[in-house]
């Protein structure tokens, strides 16, 4: 059995079924789980994501130890609230981990990262942390509800806390703002559509997320996140991008931030991967053919060589076979994927898929 969420009992009952997710019992889908997808992309949805934990780090050398931790640059983050999305990396440059970190005061920050890499992650944070004096506490009192769609905000916002609702209703994409350290909305997300991540108190999550579907919003599994975050271009740690890869060589070089001299972990390994030229790239692609793409299975590129699929599906919103699959950086143009023994032609397309409820690619 699996660590549990505190909206575990409300999936069971609702005949959910759930799966193994990084240690934790989760839903993976209360039904249809393309009629949950179009939900996302039609109207609203929302996902059990307490899973994830949210990270607090405080002290007077919280930036610091980001600037030294991330390759993103959190000095870019100046308003309060305001977040960003980046790799924690060895000094190999391999990603230990992906996370969203937001900004809340000068000695505070929040980070969120993914259930399966916490542990590891907690260590390595808190190994520098130590250093600096910066206090981290993982914020497993709190649950996390991701609320996605073109309707999320206006269903979502009106369940909030009175006190609360002007300023998260005012959000700008991709800033958060705490509430009585208890709870937090971000205009974040994972879906490619616009919508709120909300912490809060484990107790309140079950009344939120009830009233949340009293309200419209549909309940959606761990399938529907991953057909949504794969049309969106959303990498996920572990298919995507792992300890194997750098940023560079996982469609992630907009978020390494080598302007200056900042000196953060893995610079140098990055640095010298640039110089001597990136040797692969992932990309996105999408099946010319009937059939379904998986992780895994084999590319070939003509002249350029082979590469794998690292994510695939089938994409509800454009009823086609999408992927991302890291290549010989010189794939350009048409591959064939091996499907089980056949070679099936595939085109070569920079992701995202489909945002905002849309196609975001010619078919």
């Amino acid at each position: 059995m699996g660590r549990r969420t505190p909206l575990y009992d409300i999936h069971v009952a609702a005949g959910a079924r759930m799966v193994d997710f990084g240690g934790w019992d989760m839903p993976v889908g209360y039904g249809s789980q393309i009629e949950e997808h179009h939900a996302v992309r039609r109207d609203a949805g929302m996902f059990d994501v307490s899973h994830m934990c949210a990270v607090d780090l405080r002290g007077a050398g919280v930036r610091p130890l980001l600037l030294r931790l991330l390759a993103n640059d959190v000095g870019r983050l100046s308003a309060p609230g305001k977040a960003l999305y980046s790799c924690m990396l060895r000094p190999d440059g391999g990603v230990i981990d992906d996370l969203i970190a937001c900004h809340l005061d000068d000695r505070w920050f929040r980070v969120v990262v993914n259930a399966g890499t916490a542990e590891k992650d907690l260590a390595w944070i808190k190994e520098h942390a130590k250093q600096i004096g910066v206090a981290v506490v993982a914020r497993r009192d709190l649950a996390i509800v991701a609320v996605q769609g073109p309707q999320a905000r206006a269903k979502a916002t009106p369940l909030l806390p009175a006190a609360d609702r002007a300023a998260a209703g005012a959000l700008g994409v991709f800033f958060g703002a705490a509430f009585d350290d208890e709870w937090f909305v971000s205009r974040t997300g994972y879906t490619g559509e616009d919508g709120f991540e909300v912490a809060l108190p484990s107790e309140a999550a079950a009344d939120f997320w009830n009233a949340l579907k009293s309200a419209g919003v549909a309940p959606c599994g761990l399938g529907a996140r991953d057909t949504l975050r794969l049309e969106a271009g959303m990498n996920l740690y572990g298919s995507d991008m792992d300890e194997t890869v750098t940023p560079l060589e996982s469609g992630l070089a907009w978020t390494v931030a080598l302007e200056g001299n900042r000196d953060f972990i893995g610079r140098p390994a990055l640095e010298k991967q640039l110089a001597d030229g990136v040797a692969r790239q992932l990309t996105g692609l999408l099946l010319e053919d009937r059939g379904v793409l998986r992780a895994h299975q084999k590319v070939i590129a003509g002249a350029a060589g082979e590469g794998e699929v690292t994510s695939g599906t089938f994409s509800p919103t454009l009823e086609r076979s999408i992927a991302l699959a890291r290549l010989p950086a010189a794939s350009a143009g048409r591959v064939e994927v091996d499907i089980r023994g056949r070679r099936m032609p595939a085109r070569i397309v920079k992701p995202p898929f489909a945002r905002n409820g849309k196609a975001r690619i010619e078919l």
